[in-house]
């Protein structure tokens, strides 16, 4: 995943950033420990988000305990003692996520894009196909739904709503996975899913719009705005932002809809601050405080 889906520090209780660090840190420990240590390297925000989620759903409250960092043995750290499907299986997606991305810039990326993927494959490739083989069903819905991304994004009808689609569907088929079979909070986890993996997808595309111009890859607000000159970007920053902020708001506030609907037993302040406050700070930071230079 990419990263984008994390808490707002500052607006987090000392208790809640302590369990925050506490799921992050085990969701290391058994990255190494079930897929390999070179798989540590793909630990994010979003996995650690997901890891929550997934523990949030279910009957039972994982328990603490004190131990040592499993990369620097010097320090002290805090590990879940439960938990350990929501580990895996949030390491799983976040493996197999990685693993594809890779594979895209191997594909579409730029000169020295397609460098460093090529570097990172044979890192990463020993965790993704451990991965495949304790979840097929995850890698199914991953592999089917990059290779719809890859399809709409050749197409020369591409559009905003189309272009986010694959990625909408992806999350949305993932946490249904995660489903205690009820008909109800099927519905629920597939709207929370689809609308924050349609967040995921437009808030990357509005990150990354001097880069894609730069190297001429596809993005579906360069797109919009029939944008080909980093000129164009500069002459029409305003305008820009105002359209990304616009949609992104409406999809945010749907998948904040359908995510005050779900029932969670644990970590329910962590995970609302995320949702209500941590992606509109990340929306901020990317829209009006990350500026676009005129050259």
């Amino acid at each position: 995943m990419f990263g984008y889906i994390r808490p707002c520090k500052p607006e987090m209780l000392v208790k809640e950033y302590e369990l925050y660090k506490s799921a992050y840190c085990s969701l290391c420990k058994h990255l190494g420990k079930s897929f390999g240590r070179l798989s540590r390297l793909t630990l994010s925000y979003d996995a650690t988000f997901l890891a929550m989620f997934h523990m949030s759903l279910k009957e039972e409250c994982p328990g603490f305990s004190k131990g040592r960092c499993v990369v620097n043995p010097m320090k002290k750290c805090t590990y879940c003692n439960g938990g350990e499907e929501s580990f895996l299986f949030a390491g799983a997606v976040s493996l197999l996520m990685t693993y594809y991305k890779i594979q895209d810039d191997i594909r579409d990326s730029h000169f020295i894009g397609k460098v460093r993927a090529y570097l990172l494959l044979p890192i990463v490739k020993r965790g993704y196909q451990k991965a495949k083989k304790k979840f097929p069903e995850v890698h199914q819905i991953i592999a089917q739904c990059m290779e719809q991304q890859s399809q709409v994004e050749q197409s020369p009808y591409a559009g905003i709503d189309s272009s986010a689609e694959p990625t909408a569907q992806m999350l949305s088929q993932v946490l249904l996975l995660l489903s205690d079979g009820t008909r109800s909070q099927e519905l629920i986890l597939g709207q929370v899913g689809y609308h924050l993996g349609r967040w995921i997808y437009l808030i990357d595309a509005a990150d990354d719009i001097e880069k894609d111009q730069k190297y001429h890859q596809f993005n579906p607000f360069l797109k919009k705005f029939c944008i080909s000159e980093q000129q164009d970007i500069f002459n029409n920053k305003e305008a820009i932002r105002k359209y990304c902020n616009s949609i992104l708001n409406q999809t945010l506030s749907q998948a904040i809809a359908a995510f005050n609907l779900l029932k969670l037993r644990h970590f329910d302040t962590i995970l609302d601050n995320t949702i209500r406050l941590g992606l509109p700070a990340i929306q901020r930071q990317i829209l009006y405080e990350k500026e676009i230079e005129h050259v």
